[in-house]
């Protein structure tokens, strides 16, 4: 199966093919632009289409980062996502950035579970646990750094992401968010397609707010 794994979840506006069936990345492109994801999306698209030689044509599924992260970046690579599957006529599926975070620290420190961690700012923080085998152990949520601690302090295993520097008082300095786009692709080869079109995960609202003072009555 030939897997187009999309990621516009954060800073990076990234792409890949993936044969699940060898377990080999086939093309890979990852910059970091931190906006402007729709205009650079195609691009990199065709920059990992070029480096397979293949077409879209050859893709049996689509996967996509559905957030936490970028609330406009989320809904530029879920619109792709969906699109590309619609002409296709193909599967899409939609991967968590938490649950990127955790292979990709799974794999660093295989045989302990993990506790996904971001840093959203206004004293929350996104998170959800994974046991050592990379299953969900409760579902993501936003809480206040305050609760975010007190569960950091009961859990054991390690612990990843931007947030790590409030949960651990032996960590400084910045922490990324890294959202490695292999890591979604092959997670997205073990993902069930029956589950849905994949939809943004946003766990609070969008910062901009409409300026109700500022409407007009109709008449």
């Amino acid at each position: 199966m030939i897997i187009l794994a999309l990621d516009t979840a954060g800073v990076d506006c990234a792409a890949a093919l993936y044969d699940s069936g060898r377990d080999t990345m086939l093309g890979e492109a990852s910059d970091m632009i931190g906006k402007g994801h729709a205009e650079h999306l195609m691009g990199i698209v065709d920059r990992v289409l070029d480096q397979a030689g293949l077409t879209l044509s050859d893709v049996d599924r689509i996967a996509v980062t559905v957030g936490p992260g970028s609330f406009t970046g989320i809904r530029v690579g879920v619109a792709a996502a969906r699109g590309f599957a619609l002409s296709l006529g193909v599967p899409a599926v939609g991967i968590t950035t938490l649950a990127v975070m955790a292979e990709a620290q799974r794999l660093k420190t295989p045989g302990s579970p993990v506790l996904a961690a971001m840093d959203a700012k206004r004293n929350e923080v996104y998170l959800q646990a994974f046991s050592a085998d990379g299953e969900p152990l409760d579902e993501p949520r936003a809480v206040t750094v305050e609760e975010a601690q007190a569960i950091a302090a009961a859990f054991k295993g390690e612990i990843t992401g931007s947030a790590t520097p409030l949960l651990k008082p032996d960590v400084t300095g910045d922490q990324a968010n890294q959202f490695p786009i292999s890591i979604v692709a092959r997670l997205a080869a073990a993902a069930d397609p029956s589950s849905g079109k994949p939809k943004p995960l946003y766990l609070r609202g969008p910062d901009a707010k409409p300026q109700a003072g500022f409407a007009i009555a109709r008449v």
